[in-house]
């Protein structure tokens, strides 16, 4: 960590940290400022010109005390994101794989959604062979995983390596609730702090990992109350152990197939056919990245081409070139955050700005920061390699055809909700997204004669937000503005309907 005055005789402190960045990318780094020095012209902007070029993480208030506490909080904090950031140092779970196989990509990319940290050494590497042998695992074929004294999983899946870091993953006999909330997204994640909050039963599923695509966010620097940024797994993770510690349950790896009407309540299947019983339901399962669609790219899937972003892929591409298909924030965030490692990252814009799809604070640090390239009007139409993606086919709208050497291509296109397993009482849009409320008052959808409730489907006790909604913002701090405010609506349902 690197910390500096602003002013100084020979040069300020955001040129100084700038070459900080270059030297020791990894260094967290802030500028000194006195109290009130934030009032002064001058400083603020240096202090905004540096964050926002991704030279300066933040700034920290000179200690004018001993101890100052405050200091030496801040200073902590930074120092637990260094550290955290560094998979080389020891972490409850290592994993020792194969670095371009597929289920290695999904394996980290699992443990890192889902807020697990975690060491990575590649199986061919003196670390990666010096942790099999002291584990006696002899030429393993597929990723190993060690537990921190516990034992050795050997191509674990999602559900083993969820069970080992502590997550709830096996339904219990005659499982009921006042309400599940199906997905644990941002606006999942709110509904159950609220609705156990104000005492109703809660049972979050979720197929996958907490978060959602939210998750996978490597910094949110605009979300209210977190003035140096979040990443989306430590956002959700908060938000996990707020619902946990206000009663709500959580089942992981549990994916919903079908819902219906049991006797007063409603019955929600799961893949594995069990079934949860639930009061009213709260439909938060947000969407997935749209696949291109394109043959040659899915044959590198996981090792090379990756549909989204996980902050743990970054490091492997130090000095590399990596392309991103996406024009959204999530895109945004991920280039920034791979800048760090990569010599080049090359947003792919199909359109001719960024302006109508990208926060202006993140078109800022792309603009400012040197090894970020944009190009528009380009599409993905090939990509080459032999057992991972090397190279990428362009089309440039004004060049033409292009081969350009690739070491990673993350696809951030589109949004596709997973609403297929919705029976044809919930109506939904001609995209899938679910129609709520208002909404319901031009089509002949509601089965109930009672107006809708707020973000109420048209099966009553079913409600919609988030990603999933149609006509929803997709930003974080909208869904979980909408996951807080239908819990009231949820309440009213019980009281008035279902008593």
């Amino acid at each position: 960590m690197v910390l500096t005055d602003q002013w100084m005789p020979e040069i300020d402190g955001v040129h100084l940290l700038g070459r900080v960045r270059e030297l020791h990318p990894h260094a967290k780094r802030a500028l000194l400022v006195a109290w009130g020095d934030w009032g002064d012209q001058a400083t603020a902007d240096a202090i905004r010109r540096g964050i926002t070029s991704g030279d300066v993480d933040y700034y920290v208030l000179k200690p004018w005390k001993s101890p100052d506490e405050r200091f030496h909080r801040t200073i902590t904090e930074f120092l637990h994101e260094w550290k955290r950031d560094d998979l080389s140092v020891p972490h409850e779970i290592t994993v020792v794989a194969d670095t371009w196989a597929p289920r290695t990509h999904e394996l980290r990319s699992l443990l890192s959604r889902n807020g697990v940290p975690h060491g990575f050494y590649p199986r061919d590497s003196p670390e990666g062979l010096r942790l099999l042998a002291d584990h006696e695992v002899v030429n393993p074929t597929a990723p190993v995983v060690l537990l921190r004294n516990g034992p050795v999983l050997l191509d674990p899946s999602n559900s083993e390596i969820a069970r080992a870091y502590g997550a709830t993953t096996m339904l219990g006999a005659g499982t009921r609730c006042d309400v599940a909330v199906v997905g644990s997204g941002p606006a999942g994640l709110a509904s159950a702090v609220y609705a156990a909050s104000e005492g109703l039963d809660v049972l979050v599923i979720e197929r996958e990992s907490i978060g959602g695509q939210a998750g996978s966010s490597s910094r949110i620097r605009n979300y209210l109350g977190f003035a140096r940024g979040v990443t989306g797994s430590q956002l959700a993770q908060r938000a996990y152990q707020q619902a946990w510690t206000f009663g709500a349950r959580f089942l992981i790896m549990q994916e919903i197939s079908s819902l219906r009407s049991d006797d007063g309540m409603y019955a929600l299947g799961t893949v594995e056919g069990a079934e949860i019983h639930a009061r009213s339901v709260i439909l938060a399962m947000g969407v997935s990245y749209r696949r291109v669609g394109i043959t040659t790219l899915d044959r590198f899937a996981g090792a090379g081409v990756f549909y989204g972003s996980s902050p743990t892929e970054a490091p492997q591409f130090t000095g590399g070139a990596v392309f991103i298909v996406g024009g959204g924030n999530s895109a945004g965030q991920a280039a920034v955050h791979l800048s760090r490692y990569a010599e080049t990252v090359t947003l792919l814009i199909r359109g001719s700005t960024l302006a109508s799809s990208m926060s202006r604070y993140l078109l800022d640090e792309i603009e400012t920061t040197k090894n970020i390239l944009v190009r528009y009007s380009t599409t993905v139409t090939g990509a080459e390699g032999d057992t991972r993606l090397e190279r990428l086919m362009l089309q440039d709208g004004a060049e033409g055809t292009i081969i350009a050497d690739a070491d990673a291509l993350f696809i951030l296109i589109g949004s596709r909700p997973r609403t297929d397993w919705l029976p044809s009482e919930v109506r939904r849009d001609e995209y899938g997204f679910v129609i709520t409320d208002r909404d319901l008052q031009d089509i002949e959808a509601s089965s109930s004669d009672r107006p809708s409730l707020i973000f109420e489907s048209s099966l009553p006790g079913v409600f919609a937000v988030g990603d999933v909604r149609a006509r929803s913002v997709k930003r974080v701090a909208s869904a979980v503005g909408e996951g807080s405010v239908v819990v009231q609506e949820v309440h009213r349902y019980l009281q008035a309907v279902r008593p």
